[in-house]
């Protein structure tokens, strides 16, 4: 009986725990490049909200569940902003949010990188992508910090030739206990 109870022992899963944290607003940034007319223009998103699951340990228990207010969008140009929050660029008022929710996350060939799968969201429109991000202990928690392009008609994000299809990504988001 001894024997059964120790082997059975040995079968048990254990369950990792990983620290949940919340993604501090006023810390993070999401940063965008884009050129138009062949000029870069960039800008920054806002209203980031949102929890992370992560132990630099055990990335296949991660969990990054984040989203930012489309109508935050600010590109320095007030004109602009109103312009691109429209219709027929963010629609912002029909849809306020950008989410990403991730499916995996793996280590990475590089030390203190990791590989993030996911499905980023923005105008009903879903798409699977995925970016190295590293991951910087900081006082209760980690700054996150990764790079990414998406195409921005894959997301129905405006119709105008003279914008680059392609955007840059930047993101440096905060998480706190």
């Amino acid at each position: 009986m001894k024997k059964f109870l120790l082997l059975l022992t040995g079968l048990t899963p254990v369950l990792l725990t990983v620290a949940q944290y919340k993604v501090v607003n006023s810390k993070s940034s999401i940063g965008f490049k884009v050129k138009n007319l062949g000029i870069n223009v960039s800008g920054t998103f806002g209203g980031m909200e949102g929890t992370i699951s992560f132990d630099p340990k055990h990335p296949e228990e991660a969990m990054f569940r984040v989203s930012v207010n489309a109508n935050s969008i600010n590109t320095g140009i007030d004109m602009r902003d109103s312009h691109l929050k429209k219709e027929s660029y963010f629609n912002s008022e029909t849809y306020p949010r950008i989410s990403f929710e991730s499916t995996k996350v793996l280590n990475s060939t590089k030390k203190a990188e990791w590989l993030i799968y996911g499905k980023l969201t923005m105008k009903n429109h879903s798409k699977e992508i995925s970016f190295p991000f590293t991951a910087e202990p900081s006082s209760d928690g980690f700054l996150f910090r990764g790079l990414f392009s998406i195409n921005r008609k894959d997301f129905d994000i405006g119709g105008t030739s003279v914008i680059s299809n392609n955007v840059d990504i930047s993101l440096n988001v905060i998480a706190g206990k």
